[in-house]
């Protein structure tokens, strides 16, 4: 039911004019539901890219990777895999190189040796 704006009668529906005042009355809009939907902002600084950066960090600083993998892993998916494979990617650097120096050390020592 609608009422009067003016002396708030009640009004029959669809009634253009009051009949005890004779104030017109403009129809009211009714709300809709409007249902909003929160995405992130393309500008915001949570984005979760996989970016490159993250896998340079992590390349860089192994533990940083790491601690990056571990606390993003549930709430930004691709940056923790671009951060944790930067960490592996160090990690399996560093022990090649440490593994191809003590093969070379071997083989300097055992060619001196038998000279």
């Amino acid at each position: 039911m609608a009422y009067c704006t003016n002396c708030g009668t009640e009004l029959e529906n669809g009634a253009n004019k009051c009949p005890f005042c004779g104030l017109l009355q403009t129809p009211t809009p009714t709300p809709t539901p409007t249902n909003t939907i929160y995405t992130s902002d393309s500008n915001s600084k949570n984005e979760d890219t996989g970016g490159f950066l993250y896998g340079f960090i992590g390349c860089c600083i192994p533990i940083v990777g790491l601690i990056l993998f571990l606390v993003w892993k549930d709430t930004q998916p691709k940056n923790a895999k671009a951060a944790g494979i930067g960490a592996l990617i160090s990690v399996i650097c560093i022990v090649v190189f440490y593994v191809l120096v003590f093969l070379i050390g071997i083989g300097l020592s055992t060619a001196a040796y038998l000279y």
